[in-house]
């Protein structure tokens, strides 16, 4: 096995990607149309047919799916499959509302790992490896997701989930583990407390780890890489769409390779829904093509991307998506600028001087929205003076200023005063919702 896992598909020419996209389109919409009449009413009343859907370009025709439109149907009503097939159901955390059910037949499951048996071996994963699961076991897709395609790669799995932070670096030290995947946020939690318990990165032997989950930047994979002494790659997924795997990196680190076998991928205005060309920043649209459950159409992520078909060096021909850069219902509006969190933390980690731990809280008083940064302050700045802390809160104020075009009040607080968590960084807390 070389430095590919699927290599047809992973460096297939353009014309060979569409002809296979366009055929497994028009039967996943045939299929759909048949057999999910929430489908069949939206297709309706866009007056489309499935054979209007002839190939790729076709695809725009289909109306938009939402995340709504999943909490309307919960929690079967847009499988396509009879549900003696299913194998397995997964399910979003339903913060904000019902929760998102999604199936998978044992197909779908192959498929599945498969594209995360991809993502591992562009990291250089092979079967002597050892992987060590983080991410949290269950309905989350992450813990199971990583897990079965690490068992497809023949990596010796480790399935030590969430939680018990001292416990997993024991176990990373012990075990021999060479792979981690877990979010950013818990790379870096880990990493903390490896130096608590006077652990160096030179007592574990990871090469590299796969982080996703949540929004990073360059900066936070500098501080991965740095802390832990192995190469941080990205991995993107969502739940509706399959789970980890949909999109990965490669050695070069340069975007993500999207799996456009699986799943067709477009970048539309997230105001008007107009398809915009490669290249453009916009919101991502995912369509399943290749799945039996849950084949979702022009899915609407609300990530912010941009998709390029540029050529990579390491030779796979899949179309790629840069690191997001928010999302739409992420995305803050205070004082009338759009503010992305992963902007934030993009200054905080290039100025090097504070630690990558920080809580945006947005207020509304007297009719004006209030913009508070709380930044932890790094270890060696507790023996500073006023002084050099009141610099440093001076100097990341015109930092923020600078890239926002906003002013922010900068609060420095004390080492391991903001909350950790073992899966997805709390990041916002904006109390304007609860006032309204």
């Amino acid at each position: 096995m070389g430095k590919y896992w699927n290599e047809s598909m992973e460096c297939a020419t353009l014309d060979e990607m569409r002809a296979l996209q366009s055929f497994r389109l028009q039967k996943t919409v045939k299929r759909v149309y048949a057999n999910v009449p929430y489908y069949r009413d939206m297709m309706d009343k866009a007056g489309v047919k499935p054979e209007d859907i002839r190939s790729v370009d076709d695809l725009h025709l289909l109306p938009f799916t939402c995340k709504q439109d999943l909490r309307d149907t919960y929690p079967y009503g847009l499988f396509a499959a009879p549900m003696e097939d299913v194998v397995r159901l997964h399910a979003s955390s339903g913060t904000t509302g019902k929760q998102i059910v999604v199936g998978y037949t044992r197909k779908d499951l192959d498929m599945w790992s498969d594209c995360v048996a991809r993502a591992l071996t562009a990291a250089g994963a092979t079967k002597s490896d050892f992987m060590h699961v983080s991410y949290g076991y269950g309905l989350f897709t992450g813990g199971l997701g990583l897990h079965d395609g690490a068992t497809k790669v023949g990596m010796t799995t480790i399935p030590v989930s969430s939680g018990n932070t001292k416990r997993q670096i024991t176990i990373l030290k012990d075990f021999g583990s060479t792979f981690i995947c877990c979010t950013p946020s818990y790379a870096l939690y880990l990493a903390e407390t490896m130096k608590e318990m006077g652990i160096s990165k030179s007592d574990i032997k990871l090469k590299a780890g796969i982080f996703g989950a949540e929004a990073w930047t360059e900066q936070m994979r500098k501080e991965i890489e740095d802390k832990l002494g192995c190469k941080a790659m990205d991995i993107y997924g969502l739940t509706e769409i399959t789970g980890p795997g949909v999109a990965f990196e490669c050695e070069c680190q340069d975007g993500m390779h999207i799996n456009e076998d699986n799943f067709i991928p477009e970048i539309i205005d997230p105001d008007t829904g107009e398809v915009l060309p490669e290249g453009t920043e916009g919101e991502l649209v995912f369509t399943c093509i290749n799945k039996e459950a849950f084949p979702i159409l022009r899915y609407r992520t609300k990530d912010i991307c941009v998709l390029e078909r540029s050529k990579c060096k390491c030779g796979r021909t899949l179309i790629k998506m840069r690191k997001p850069r928010g999302r739409t219902d992420d995305m803050l509006i205070i004082r009338g600028v759009n503010v992305f969190p992963s902007q934030i933390e993009s200054v905080l980690l290039s100025l090097g001087d504070t630690s990558p731990y920080y809580q945006i809280v947005v207020d509304r008083k007297n009719n004006t929205d209030t913009f508070e940064i709380q930044v932890e302050l790094a270890e060696h700045m507790l023996s500073d003076t006023i002084k050099t802390i009141e610099d440093m809160e001076a100097k990341i104020t015109e930092a923020v200023h600078s890239t926002l075009g906003i002013q922010a009040k900068i609060r420095l607080v004390e080492p391991k005063s903001l909350p950790r968590s073992e899966g997805k960084a709390v990041r916002v807390i904006d109390r304007r919702k609860l006032v309204d």
